[in-house]
């Protein structure tokens, strides 16, 4: 419970706080009107993380050579084409990855071809075999060295992202990830930490619960309550605000979403949100010397109590005015069922919400058998079916726009006949333009560790085990759909192969429950090279109506007629033409 000290030290700082920012009062007092100038802007961004010129150098530099600003132009000239207004370029990882002269950059010492500088993060990376270790360090080498090339030739890439930016009308925004842990599997050798973030007494020793799954050197983040923390990622930020030439600053909490112990005092919170009105502050007076808005938002998880507890209330900053935007999402597999509506209730009328699409559909495993290679995930900017479907589940609940988030993943991994796919992106922010096309639904689900961070997402609604005449309610957001298109509506349940199913009725919307169905091996779309479910799972196809559909939350009922229990491993829905004779 909070002390009388909380209490007054919590009262002490909200009211210097509004005596120092009285400015912040004047814009919670216009709120329904404090989004429309930034709407009439910014609708699609895309968020590039530090290395995303870097990846694929024969796509953005075909021609060879040192790597060149020529590359960074290109992609830029790329976003344009396909309808990006904003370009969010992320700045660091838990170092500067640009020529940062403000904190410890990802290169300090290193010099060409020194492999062995590498070496302490090769575990980070996933390489512990000896033959899987060296091969990093090659290529970690070559990754790098184009970082170099830059450099020697005077080309600050971060600045030049801006520029290039600036000529082709993109607005060019800067994102700062709060609390990357890259590195966290070897904190004293990685060269990507932080000094801090070597430092023990810098990270957090609480941010776990029992029976928590997963490394838990992940949650031992920098430590926000220590103020060497804090000042140094206010140099970076002032940085990146000041000396670059950006129209808008995103706090990426997702990377990680670690900041203080919880359960955080309503002292810590104070203090905190004290520290975002000084990045307020900081990004004010930005805008008044260029005559140009700066704006700040956060990247984060939507459950907003859990956030508290960590020491983040999201309210009182969006509330107040400090906040001008909200991208929520889940980590790195894309939110289904993410409820924008409810968010918009709890912070107000005055941010922009942004919906952000993730790369990774979920972890329901899926098969390419051309190649052959089965994935644990699928990646979305490889199919505009999913990618039609995400949007307009986050549109119809009311998001403002779109933010893509790890688009350009699917090129990193290099899977034959599965790329990332950018004129997908074009109009995907607009709702009228998703109606009546085909769409492919599907549900988040548990994964492996690596890609879920609880407590800070939703449950997911499947894998699910139902009974005997057991029953379960699902629940995902849709756009209706315009009658005489020939359209139909089709319910996929995916089962595990070694459950012996039996009836199994599905519903919709609270239509009469339907148990026809047709098993089937078929995704309901091929997501790039992938096309097919794995041999340990069946497919049962239901098909509706395409009326049922709802604008908004609709309701999926499952019924297990059978004696034995059955596992539904997924659940998905598609929006499809008519049927093939």
């Amino acid at each position: 419970m909070p002390t009388r000290r909380d209490f007054l030290r919590t009262a002490a700082l909200g009211a210097t706080a509004a005596a120092a920012a009285p400015h912040l009062l004047a814009r919670a007092a216009d709120a329904p009107g404090r989004r429309a100038p930034l709407l009439a802007r910014h609708r699609q961004l895309f968020n590039g993380d530090t290395c995303v010129y870097f990846y694929n150098p024969e796509r953005w530099q075909p021609e060879g050579g040192p790597f060149s600003a020529r590359a960074i132009h290109r992609y830029v000239e790329n976003l344009r084409q396909n309808g990006i207004d904003t370009f969010v370029i992320n700045a660091n990882a838990s170092r500067a990855w640009y020529p940062s002269k403000a904190i410890p950059t990802i290169l300090d010492g290193y010099r060409r071809g020194d492999r062995e500088f590498f070496r302490g993060h090769a575990v980070c990376a996933g390489a512990t075999k000896p033959a899987d270790v060296e091969k990093y360090l090659d290529d970690a080498v070559v990754f790098f060295n184009r970082y170099l090339d830059l450099l020697e030739a005077g080309v600050d890439w971060l600045a030049e992202t801006s520029v290039a930016c600036r000529q082709r009308g993109v607005a060019p925004w800067v994102s700062i990830r709060m609390n990357d842990l890259h590195g966290h599997k070897n904190f004293t050798g990685s060269f990507f930490n932080h000094p801090l973030l070597r430092d023990p007494a810098m990270r957090l020793r609480h941010s776990r619960y029992p029976s928590m799954a997963g490394d838990p050197t992940y949650r031992e983040g920098l430590n926000y309550e220590r103020p060497e923390v804090r000042a140094m990622m206010f140099a970076q930020i002032r940085e990146v605000v000041e000396d670059y030439d950006f129209d808008g600053l995103e706090l990426d909490w997702w990377r990680n979403p670690l900041c203080c112990e919880p359960e955080a005092t309503a002292a810590t919170v104070a203090m905190m949100t004290d520290w975002f009105r000084e990045i307020r502050a900081l990004t004010e007076r930005r805008a008044a010397r260029t005559g140009r808005a700066f704006y700040l938002g956060m990247r984060l998880p939507a459950r907003l109590e859990t956030l508290r507890a960590i020491g983040l209330d999201v309210v009182t900053l969006a509330r107040e005015g400090t906040l001008d935007f909200l991208a929520p999402s889940a980590f790195w597999r894309t939110a289904w069922d993410l409820p924008h509506d409810e968010l918009r209730r709890a912070v107000g009328d005055g941010p922009a919400i942004f919906g952000v699409i993730e790369d990774g559909v979920n972890a329901l495993p899926t098969l390419a058998p051309a190649i052959p290679l089965t994935r644990d995930i699928r990646l979305m900017s490889a199919s505009v079916e999913h990618l039609r479907a995400n949007a307009a589940g986050k549109l119809v609940l009311g998001a403002d726009g779109i933010e893509w988030y790890n688009f350009f993943c699917t090129d990193q991994v290099r899977i034959p006949g599965t790329t990332s796919d950018y004129p997908l992106m074009r109009d995907l922010h607009r709702l009228d333009a998703l109606r009546g096309r085909p769409k492919h639904y599907a549900f988040a689900d548990f994964g492996f560790t690596g890609l879920s961070q609880p407590p800070f997402e939703a449950p997911p609604q499947v894998p699910v085990v139902l009974a005997q005449n057991w029953r379960r309610s699902f629940r995902l957001p849709m756009c209706a759909e315009p009658a005489g298109r020939e359209l139909r509506l089709v319910v996929q349940v995916v089962a595990r192969k070694a459950d012996p199913v039996g009836d199994l009725p599905v519903s919709v919307n609270g239509s009469w429950p339907r148990a026809e169905r047709t098993a089937t091996d078929r995704l309901l779309f091929p997501c790039g090279a992938f096309t097919h479910h794995t041999p340990d799972h069946v497919a049962y196809n239901y098909e509706f109506p395409v009326e049922l559909i709802r604008d908004g939350w609709n309701e999926i009922v499952l019924e297990n007629g059978a004696a034995e229990p059955v596992t539904i491993a997924g659940l998905e829905l598609a929006v499809m033409g008519p049927a093939r004779a």
